[in-house]
């Protein structure tokens, strides 16, 4: 009798996306990867519906390439919170042709989580709904004296309480699956969320590597910046909200300069700290050397990768791939990311990029002028970058990975047959 009370895995999937930002139009740093997600499940014949917050344009609903995407905070005429919004939303579209999956990139589906018996829909949430990237942070900070690695172990456990105290546990408790971009999040997920490794799907999400031709430098930037035609450059991108990622670059570039005084670096990104970041460069005596270059548009990031000889990124913003390096390693570059970071599962040390702990200033350094004085081939190392990426990042096995991760979360809400994951599988082939 129970058996029957189960319905077959439905070989069309009715998805619900939920996130505050959803890039659709352009390329985006930030969540780029959705919208090739999207498309590529609308694609292969699934309803995508997204719920987001706003878009440049201004525009409540945007249907493009088989997606509908409906945008909520255009019209702030509601006492609402943002969550409740979402859920109002999501109810509204729900009870009009109801979803069989919610793919919640954030916090902002939790409301429509914390109902979904209610609903009968299954939820998935992205580990950057949660604040493990704030661990990541933490243990990239560690420097190898023992006083040190007790001050990060005490910080990582009381980071790792408050957090999970604050949201981390409503996120998980919620959740039918997430989705994790690595190993090291999943194994993370298990030893300290003690979150059921059967419960993780892993999609290395990246950006749509198959739209990105070769960049020449362009030399009206490069004017622009101030920056001589014949100056290695070293670049950046940070949100200026952690002082010690930009600082330890910073002060490793100062031994740079000793070595290649006509080497430049430039940092892209603004934020709360950038005054103080400033301050700190005058006090290095790094004057003209450094060049802040403020926030710029995402259409125009390539441009700005093209400059570099070396891209670095040791921050843990996000716990999934930094946009940055990934597109900065389709761009050919000699990249520098954090051994502690996400990044590490697939840059091979040496081969295609470099991994160091954040906080080796020396060894940072070290690598920066290796690369400037060719004892490192540039060349050799951004070809190996750019195949990696295009292998890795390829968008239909992202969608065949999410699809797989779709039907069997939804067998594990207990609604479903579990001898027709076969049958559906194969549908999706």
């Amino acid at each position: 009798m129970f058996w029957r009370n189960k319905t077959r895995l439905p070989e069309t999937l009715n998805i619900c996306i939920i996130a505050r930002y959803f890039p659709i139009l352009g390329r985006a740093a930030d969540h780029g990867f959705l919208w090739p997600i999207a498309k590529g499940l609308a694609k292969a014949g699934h309803k995508v519906t997204v719920i987001s917050w706003k878009n440049p344009q201004g525009k409540d609903l945007i249907e493009k390439d088989g997606v509908s995407a409906h945008f909520i905070g255009n019209k702030e005429t509601s006492d609402l919170r943002i969550n409740d919004l979402f859920n109002a939303k999501f109810k509204a579209l729900h009870t009009e042709n109801p979803f069989h999956i919610a793919h919640c990139i954030d916090r902002h589906g939790i409301a429509v989580a914390r109902r979904r018996k209610a609903y009968k829909v299954a939820v998935a949430f992205d580990s950057d709904a949660t604040d493990m990237s704030q661990l990541f942070a933490i243990m990239g900070m560690a420097q190898d004296s023992v006083s040190d690695l007790v001050r990060t172990g005490i910080a990582m456990v009381y980071k790792f309480a408050a957090t999970y105290l604050r949201g981390d546990r409503k996120v998980l408790n919620s959740a039918d699956g997430v989705f994790v971009t690595s190993p090291q999040q999943r194994v993370v997920l298990e030893r300290y969320y003690m979150y059921p490794e059967l419960k993780t799907y892993i999609v290395p999400y990246g950006i749509e590597i198959g739209d990105l031709a070769e960049r020449e430098k362009s030399s009206e930037l490069r004017e622009s910046l101030k920056v001589p035609g014949n100056s290695p450059v070293v670049m950046t991108f940070t949100d200026m909200s952690e002082l010690e990622d930009v600082l330890n670059i910073l002060k490793a570039f100062e031994k740079v300069t000793i070595k290649k005084p006509s080497a430049r670096l430039i940092i892209v990104g603004n934020g709360p700290l950038k005054r103080q970041l400033q301050y700190e460069m005058l006090q290095l005596a790094l004057g003209s050397k450094v060049v802040f270059a403020g926030a710029i548009r995402n259409v125009d990031i390539p441009d700005y990768i093209s400059l570099a000889d070396v891209f670095v990124d040791l921050s843990s913003r996000t716990t999934g791939f930094e946009p940055g390096l990934i597109e900065a390693m389709a761009q050919k570059k000699v990249i520098i990311g954090s051994e502690v970071s996400p990044i590490s599962t697939i840059v091979e040390d040496g081969q295609d990029g470099f991994l160091i702990r954040p906080a080796d200033r020396a060894s940072l350094a070290h690598l920066i002028i290796k690369v400037f004085t060719e004892q490192v081939s540039a060349n050799e190392v951004g070809e190996k970058a750019r195949k990696k990426v295009v292998e890795l990042f390829d968008v239909d096995n992202m969608v065949e990975q999410t699809i797989d991760a779709y039907g069997r979360i939804l067998l594990s809400t207990g609604r479903y047959r579990e001898n027709d994951l076969v049958d559906y599988l194969k549908a999706e082939a």
